[in-house]
């Protein structure tokens, strides 16, 4: 039993020191821990008297399903990450040439709101001169029918200083 103490200082310094560490990159160590590990439980070695049957099962399922996921983590996370980089690469791109084309088109309808801005002031302006022109033009229509009255009058009076 007191064999027992040391392996197991050893396996949880190990555990602790796996834990601390990322998933995608234990150390050259903790693989080879695994694979001795993995390999003695395989083999039926000297750990499995120390442990139950059911235990020791568990953990090479544990132990082979880490290794297969560390496996695939190690094939596909360059690429995962680099066509995951290149991804965000083209989709920024595309962002960048969607933004460009707004503002192509702001710039346009801006040009646009300015040229329409313009053509109502210089229709605002055109209305108030044709105003102002109309109201010249009714002063003068009651100023031609004023003289035309004084005329008329005029007319009558020197028609009867004639007669």
């Amino acid at each position: 039993m007191s064999s027992m103490y040391p392996r197991t200082k050893e396996l949880s310094r190990t555990r602790k020191s796996l834990s601390d560490s990322p998933p995608s990159s234990p150390s050259p160590t903790a693989k080879n821990f695994r694979h001795d590990r993995a390999s003695r439980l395989d083999s039926g070695g000297g750990d499995s008297k120390a442990e139950p049957l059911g235990r020791t099962s568990s953990y090479t399922r544990r132990e082979t399903r880490l290794a297969a996921l560390n496996k695939q983590e190690d094939d596909t996370s360059p690429r995962d990450y680099k066509k995951m980089y290149e991804d965000a690469l083209a989709e920024n791109d595309k962002l960048k040439s969607r933004l460009d084309d707004s503002k192509h088109e702001l710039t346009k309808i801006r040009s646009q709101l300015d040229k329409v801005n313009q053509e109502k002031q210089a229709l605002e302006k055109r209305v108030t001169d044709m105003e102002e022109e109309l109201k010249v033009l009714t002063e003068l229509k009651s100023d031609n029918q004023r003289l035309k009255d004084e005329n008329g009058a005029l007319i009558r009076v020197i028609s009867k200083l004639s007669k």
